[in-house]
């Protein structure tokens, strides 16, 4: 990589003095990239596909700093000015100019890539399609309640490069980094390497951008590519897609769904059983505030990486039963007239729709749509003729979405999620679940799945204050 390594006091890092670095895509991660490069003597110039208008005014704040910023896709010619690229997470790594910056021999390298090289505390990472929030979020409770300093960051929204600048800054170090990654920042690694991976599951997801679900799996499975027989991985024993990598993987193995005599964690009723050659207990999850037969693996999985990384039994439980879930993730809202309300706008995908469904007995109004993933509706098929009253879709996918199940479930085509909830409150009845799990993200209406949440709750709220 451009840049000799040398002792950075924050960990082993880059000479990035005079270094021509690319940043492109300029949204939280890539602005803090910016900053940090600027900060370690480098020449830093930032690109972004969107207007000048659309980029943020922290974006734009760039250029007080003396960084050209170069927006709406008038940027080939910085393409040839760089000896490296920084590319964000939203950025896909094959985009033409990358591919062939690449090809002439331009490190392309992500955020995370770029921190790594500057951190000394051990890293444990977590990715997989669904439930990575909310394992690093729980495994930073764990790890900070067995008195461990920890810092919880990556794709999570609190970038690690922000952690680096804060060390330079002169804030003292964490004991262990927890970090969420996603695909697309495992896509440009080179030498991250966690002492702790856990890959939670594979279903199909960003096949948008992947151009099948081997690359996709191909692209999770990285997470362990620089682990060795001194690291630790953690795996689901249930999800098959993970368990064709296994061979590959060098780390010490541990499972999650764990099967009779094999290492790792398995749950019965309230129950959470951990077998390693470190301990071999059980403790009581019924506590737990976190719904939903998904969050048992969940739980499973942050146990092991917690104890993995020394924490303590007694810091796990403790961890787990004052952790309050994230929301957007089978968030109940309220109850009005015996039909209760769900905010699952983080299942952007098929799968976490398919999980959220799995945990309702009773009938459900689902809501669904946004921009599609070309993951293939028919994968929900079964759930929504077993679980499903009525269907309502809206948005980019609601005409795929609805030709996947005609004339299996009755089907309401919407406007928008005002009309949806307007509908689904006319529909429903006492014992009913209206749920909002789009299958989709949410980037044709909103900003953000958590903008859609936040809709979503807003018009529920606006039903109870009709009611007195």
């Amino acid at each position: 990589m451009t840049g000799k390594e040398i002792s950075a006091g924050a960990g082993t890092g880059m000479d990035l003095s005079g270094v021509k670095v690319l940043v492109v895509g300029l949204g939280k991660s890539g602005i803090s990239a910016a900053r940090f490069l600027l900060a370690r003597g480098a020449q830093v110039r930032g690109t972004d596909g969107a207007q000048r208008s659309s980029l943020s005014q922290a974006a734009l704040s760039l250029e007080e700093m003396g960084i050209e910023i170069a927006a709406g896709g008038r940027f080939s010619e910085h393409f040839g000015w760089a000896e490296m690229i920084l590319i964000s997470p939203g950025v896909p790594h094959t985009l033409p100019p990358i591919s062939e910056a690449a090809a002439r021999g331009i490190p392309v390298i992500g955020e995370i890539e770029l921190a790594c090289r500057f951190i000394d505390a051990p890293i444990l990472a977590i990715t997989g399609t669904n439930g990575k929030t909310t394992v690093t979020e729980l495994i930073g409770e764990m790890l900070s309640h067995s008195g461990i300093k920890v810092f919880v960051g990556g794709n999570i929204g609190n970038p690690l490069i922000d952690y680096v600048a804060d060390i330079f800054n002169g804030m003292a170090p964490a004991q262990a980094i927890v970090a969420e990654v996603s695909s697309f920042q495992l896509d440009t690694i080179r030498q991250f390497h966690p002492k702790v991976s856990v890959l939670l599951n594979i279903t199909p997801d960003h096949l948008d951008r992947y151009p099948d679900m081997e690359a996709y799996a191909e692209s999770k499975a990285r997470i362990f590519e620089n682990q060795n027989e001194s690291d630790t991985a953690i795996l689901n024993r249930a999800d098959p897609v993970i368990l064709k990598h296994c061979p590959k993987i060098r780390a010490r193995k541990l499972f999650f769904n764990a099967g009779a005599g094999e290492q790792g964690a398995f749950y019965r009723k309230n129950q959470l059983f951990l077998d390693t050659e470190t301990v071999n207990t059980s403790m009581d999850i019924s506590g737990t505030k976190l719904w939903g037969r998904h969050n048992l693996e969940n739980i499973a999985a942050a146990a092991l990486a917690s104890h993995s990384m020394q924490g303590t039994l007694d810091g796990i439980q403790k961890g787990l039963l004052e952790f309050l879930p994230a929301r957007h993730r089978l968030e109940w809202v309220a109850e009005i007239d015996g039909v209760r309300y769900y905010n699952d706008s983080k299942a952007t995908n098929i799968d976490a729709a398919d999980r959220a469904l799995e945990n309702f007995d009773g009938p459900v109004i689902l809501i669904m749509g946004g921009r599609g993933k070309r993951g293939g509706y028919d994968l929900l098929r079964e759930r929504v003729e077993e679980k499903v009253k009525e269907l309502i879709v809206l948005g980019e996918a609601a005409e795929e979405i609805a030709s996947a199940f005609f004339g299996r479930v009755p089907i309401r085509t919407v406007a928008d999620l005002d009309a949806a909830l307007h509908y689904a409150r006319e529909k429903g009845g006492a014992g009913d679940t209206v749920l909002l799990s789009p299958a989709c993200s949410s980037f044709d209406q909103y900003s953000s799945y958590g903008e859609r949440g936040d809709h979503f709750c807003r018009i529920v709220k606006g039903f109870q204050k009709e009611k007195g």
